[in-house]
C-alpha cells in the first residue's frame, strides 16, 4: 500500500500547535483528566489500582456492553474498541476490500474514508454534496452510483466538513440503497450525538447487518488525544478484522479502557455541557457571518450537526493564502478548502472555548477587511 499526503493531516501539522486560537478544528473542546476525575467521580486511588497488562482483542467486556447499550443493540459481540475511529476505518477498509472492488464514497469526506480503499486498489465512485445546493445530500444522485458491482458505501452524518445531515426518512433510503445490493454500508458516525435541529439518527447497525458504524471520543465528546473508538458490526465481520489487529495494534491499554468506560457510563452529562456550549458559539457564528454581509456566503442547513461549517470567502480568491497568513500573523488556525478539494472555502469550527471562538472570529474579520 502507498499513501499519497494527507493534505489535512499536513496543515494541522504545521498550524494546530503553533497557533493560539483554533478556528479549524472538527470537535468540541477537550477536557482534562482533572475534569474528567470531578466530573465522573474518578478517584486517585482507582487510578493506582489500573495494573498494565494486555486487553483482549475485542476490548474488555464491560466497557464493549456499556457501548453497546448506549448505541447498539445490547450485545457486546456486535463491538470491538480502536485506536480512534482511525483503526477502525483502517481495520474495515483493508479487510473487507480487495483490489478492483467499487465502492461509492461521500464527497467531500475525511481523507481516510477514501485514501485506504484507494491505496488497495478500489475504484472510487463519489457521492458528491454540491455548493451550488449548499451541500445538501441528494439520495436519489446516490441510486444510480450503486450498482451490482459495488462493494461498499461509505457516509459520514452529520457531515464533516459542512455540517449538513440527514433525516431519519432520508437514512433509511441510504440503507435502502445499500441492501437492495448487498453492499456493506460504513456509516461514519464521528459526530453523530451533536445535532441542532433533531434528535440524532438511530445507529444503521440496528436495521442492517451489513452496516459497520464507526465512532470516537475524538469529535463529540472532547477527548482527542485518549486515541479511543469504536466499531460496531456483525459479530462475524469484527471477527475478520483479528488477523490484521493482531499485526498492527494487539488491543487498547487499560488505562484508556478504564477512562473510556466511566465515560460511556456518564456520556450525556459531558455531551450535554458541551453541546449547550456549541449551540452557544453557533448562535454567535450566526450573527458573525451576518454582520460580514456579501463577503461571507453561507446559509444553515436544516437538519444541521456537527460544531463545523464551510463557507466561501467571496473577496479572496486565494484562500490557502488567506489561511497561512491567519496562521502566521495572527496565531489563528482555519483550515482551507483545498483540504478537501473544495479550493474556496474554509473550515470553520465553532465547538471550542467560547471567549477563544470570539476572539478568533474577530481575528478573521480583521483580516478579511484589510485584505
Amino acid at each position: 500500500m502507498r499513501f499519497g499526503q494527507a493534505l489535512l493531516e499536513d496543515w494541522m501539522r504545521d498550524y494546530y500547535f503553533s497557533t493560539d486560537i483554533d478556528l479549524g478544528s472538527s470537535g468540541v473542546e477537550c477536557w482534562s483528566l482533572a475534569d474528567l476525575r470531578k466530573l465522573l467521580g474518578i478517584s486517585h486511588a482507582e487510578l493506582d489500582s489500573i495494573v498494565f497488562q494486555d486487553s483482549t482483542s475485542f476490548g474488555g467486556v464491560e466497557l464493549r456492553q456499556a457501548i453497546s447499550q448506549r448505541w447498539g443493540d445490547g450485545n457486546p459481540d456486535r463491538v470491538i474498541v480502536t485506536h480512534g475511529s482511525s483503526e477502525a476505518i483502517f481495520l474495515t477498509m483493508c479487510t473487507l476490500l480487495e483490489p478492483g472492488d467499487e465502492i461509492v464514497v461521500l464527497d467531500p469526506c475525511y481523507h481516510s474514508l477514501s485514501a485506504v480503499a484507494e491505496s488497495t486498489g478500489c475504484t472510487i465512485k463519489r457521492w458528491r454534496l454540491l455548493p451550488e445546493h449548499a451541500f445538501a445530500p441528494d439520495v436519489a444522485a446516490l441510486r444510480p452510483l450503486v450498482g451490482p458491482r459495488t462493494r461498499m458505501v461509505v457516509v459520514n452524518f452529520p457531515h464533516n466538513p459542512t455540517g449538513v445531515t440527514l433525516t431519519p426518512s432520508q437514512q433509511q433510503q441510504v440503507v435502502d440503497i445499500a441492501a437492495q445490493v448487498g453492499a456493506y454500508l460504513v456509516w461514519d458516525a464521528a459526530l453523530a450525538d451533536l445535532t441542532y435541529d433533531s434528535d440524532p439518527l438511530p445507529d444503521p447497525t440496528l436495521s442492517y447487518e451489513r452496516c459497520i458504524s464507526i465512532r470516537t471520543f475524538s469529535k463529540a465528546y472532547g477527548l482527542p488525544g485518549l486515541r479511543f473508538g469504536w466499531c460496531m458490526a456483525a459479530p462475524e465481520v469484527l471477527a475478520s478484522f483479528l488477523p490484521l489487529r493482531d499485526r498492527l495494534t494487539l488491543h487498547l491499554s487499560p488505562l484508556v479502557e478504564f477512562i473510556a468506560l466511566r465515560v460511556v457510563q456518564h456520556v450525556d452529562q459531558l455531551l450535554d455541557i458541551r453541546l449547550k456550549q456549541a449551540r452557544y458559539n453557533l448562535d454567535i457564528l450566526t450573527d458573525w457571518v451576518g454582520a460580514m454581509g456579501e463577503q461571507i456566503d453561507w446559509v444553515r442547513p436544516r437538519p444541521f450537526g456537527g460544531v463545523t461549517i464551510f463557507p466561501r470567502l467571496r473577496t479572496h480568491a486565494d484562500i490557502e493564502s488567506l489561511c497561512h497568513a491567519l496562521g502566521k500573523e495572527y496565531g489563528t488556525l482555519l483550515v482551507p478548502g483545498n483540504c478537501f478539494d473544495v479550493p474556496d472555502r474554509v473550515r470553520l469550527g465553532f465547538g471550542g472555548p467560547t471567549a477563544d471562538f470570539e476572539i478568533g472570529l474577530s481575528r478573521l474579520a480583521h483580516l478579511i477587511h484589510k485584505t
